[in-house]
């Protein structure tokens, strides 16, 4: 595990209380020299405590990020679960929501694509919102529209159509999107008329506008309770997250 200036210098700083009775500026340059060369052989011979350090300064970075989550959940929440540009699967009464932004052409998202499925086939009391985030060009764009427009022809069809994209070995545009809708029995002239009449360019800019808010920069990023947590976690995690949000109202306790 590497080490860094910031975390010798974080170590240092806790052990000048113990070390130096009087302030540094008190320390001639003789002093300081002597001071610093004691506490570099403190910690070769203690370098343990360089890992209380990094996890301490890991909980703290840890705390931050959930607060500064938490806030921006709360100020942006009918938008994040309650968008009228987002269909749920699941159970649409779930206890808990599970949202989840996300890309076809997410790699990560199609990996961790089974680990949702496991969650919701071992939990049935899970409201899990897609949120369609089209961050990887314009392939990951047109795919989008023709999901947007699915959507809107045939919402009973759009978890098939989802599922159907995210298990796909082709990459995610306008064509395969339109292929697998029309497997689903919805056509590319009734896909293309929705697309022409009602574009989603308002359901795309309001998901790239509530993911700044909350500091999302890539895919898959979930909002579980009060938190948003980004990456490909894994069902372990995202369960010990719904057993959190059911015991406390949080993600994390």
């Amino acid at each position: 595990m590497g080490l860094n200036f910031k975390m010798i210098a974080a170590t240092a700083v806790a052990l000048l209380p113990a070390l130096m009775p009087l302030p540094a500026t008190a320390l001639d340059d003789a002093q300081k020299k002597e001071m610093g060369e004691f506490i570099r052989e403190y910690l070769m011979e203690n370098p343990e405590i360089m890992l209380d350090v990094q996890d301490a300064l890991q909980k703290k970075q840890d705390a931050a990020r959930i607060e500064k989550s938490a806030a921006a959940v709360s100020t942006n929440q009918d938008t994040i679960f309650q968008s009228g540009h987002d269909l749920a699967i699941g159970n649409p009464k779930g206890d808990v929501t599970i949202v989840e932004f996300f890309d076809y052409n997410c790699g990560y998202c199609r990996r961790a694509h089974p680990d949702m499925e496991a969650v919701l086939e071992k939990d049935k009391n899970i409201r899990y919102v897609l949120k369609e985030f089209p961050i990887l060009g314009p392939d990951s764009l047109a795919a989008h529209k023709v999901s947007d427009a699915v959507r809107k022809l045939s919402p009973e069809k759009y978890g098939d159509f989802f599922r159907a994209m995210m298990t796909s070995e082709e990459r995610a545009d306008e064509a395969s999107a339109i292929a697998i809708a029309g497997g689903l029995g919805v056509t590319e002239e009734a896909i293309r008329a929705k697309m022409a009449e009602s574009p989603n360019d308002p359901s795309v800019q309001e998901t790239y506008a509530v993911a700044t808010s909350l500091g999302i920069t890539g895919t898959p990023s979930y909002v579980i309770g009060n938190e948003m947590v980004p990456g490909a976690v894994g069902a372990t995690t995202l369960a010990e997250k719904i057993v959190n949000v059911r015991s406390c109202g949080k993600a994390t306790c």
